[in-house]
């Protein structure tokens, strides 16, 4: 239903994470018996989650420790890893660094050339130690880099910016990535992102996206909601994006998973992007506070460095525990950012869906008190939800 703004301006009424609730159905089923598992690229993963390519969040090890505890990580190509051999004195200046300075040293420390052979050299690191190399590279990084991933044998090649699309108009001296093509000649599946509407979606799964990125400016670290005023609330974007890769399948035959990507810190966040279409979710900032991360308990965006238009921060998040708490647990923390697997299960039971597919067919409402309602002493004394 359309809204009117004003005479001759038009809107469509859209909703975020934070304003919808899960309806439980008329049976329900021991968490033990949900099976939360789902391909993207040819890839099975028993935890539909993906650690962000952030340079807070996956650096080699962490990729290997995901992959070994039934998750993924995505490698940044373009971030401190690939520009400096040894990316810890790096990392630690951008940790110690005051607020007032941070931009400035960002844009500083991301000058350093990339370097192709390091990006070969991370990719083979993870591999040897038997980890899914799955890396991420803006377009004009792909095709730079896109022959190097290929050399060194990655499993998955993200292409990721704030909104990619298969329209892009480039000046006459700048040649634009041709998606499709770009698609088609990679040995490795290739997923793309980011985009929040149908029609574009629909595009990128026709040009041979293996995957699918939902999410503009949602993440914790990210600005581009302040910075260009543009984004779709996460809950509406999902949905109008698996209603494309609905359409997609039935046409095609082809099932391209989509992947809620930003603003996703708990295992309710998660629960409901799935109940929303989603079939797996991308999420940084609660991965930057296992004590395995690179971010030192800091977590910045991927934009944050750029040396014309920040669109990013670097926020303190803290060290809450490992990287198998979080993920797999147990749980330390009572407010939802531990044990995630754990979350999805219990949700999955709950609400009586026994694998992903069901998941997403569960009843939504519209419930903007379901995080306050009754939560008063919480609030007050900033425990459990009211932190």
């Amino acid at each position: 239903m359309e809204i009117q703004i004003g005479r001759g301006k038009a809107a469509r009424r859209a909703y975020g994470i934070d304003e919808i609730a899960l309806v439980p159905g008329p049976r329900t089923l021991d968490p033990s018996l949900t099976d939360t598992r789902w391909r993207l690229g040819g890839i099975e993963r028993e935890i539909p989650i993906i650690a962000s390519a952030m340079d807070g969040v996956v650096d080699v090890q962490m990729a290997v420790g995901l992959s070994k505890l039934g998750a993924m990580g995505v490698l940044n190509l373009e971030g401190i890893q690939t520009r400096y051999e040894d990316p810890n004195p790096i990392l630690d200046e951008i940790a110690s660094v005051g607020k007032e300075e941070f931009v400035i040293l960002m844009q500083r420390l991301y000058a350093e050339p990339i370097k192709p052979e390091l990006i070969e050299q991370r990719i083979r690191e993870i591999k040897a130690q038997g980890g899914i190399a799955a890396v991420s590279a803006t377009p004009a990084g792909a095709v730079k880099y896109g022959p190097v991933v290929a050399r060194a044998e990655a499993d998955l090649f993200f292409v990721q910016a704030t909104v990619v699309s298969t329209a892009h108009l480039s000046p006459e001296s700048i040649t634009p990535l041709d998606l499709a093509h770009f698609c088609q000649e990679m040995p490795i599946p290739v997923v793309l992102g980011n985009c929040v509407t149908y029609e574009v979606a629909l595009n990128l799964m026709k040009a041979g996206a293996a995957g699918v990125l939902v999410g503009i400016g949602p993440g914790a670290a990210c600005t581009s909601r302040g910075v260009l005023g543009v984004g779709v609330p996460q809950a509406t974007a999902i949905a109008d994006c698996a209603a494309a890769r609905e359409d997609y399948h039935y046409e095609t035959g082809n099932y391209v998973p989509i992947i809620a990507d930003g603003g996703l810190i708990t295992g309710g966040d998660i629960c409901k992007c799935i109940a929303c279409g989603a079939d797996g979710v991308m999420i940084g900032s609660p991965f930057a506070r296992a004590q395995e991360a690179p971010g030192r308990g800091y977590h910045w965006g991927m934009a944050t460095p750029s040396p014309v238009l920040p669109r990013g921060t670097r926020i303190r998040v803290g060290t809450t525990g490992t990287l198998k708490q979080i993920l797999r647990g147990p749980a330390q923390l009572d407010d939802g950012t531990h044990n995630l697997l754990g979350a999805l299960q219990t949700s999955m039971g709950t609400l009586g869906a026994k694998n992903i597919k069901e998941m997403q067919q569960v009843e939504v409402v519209i419930a903007p008190s379901l995080l306050t309602e009754g939560k008063v002493y919480q609030k007050a004394q900033q425990l459990g939800m009211g932190k």
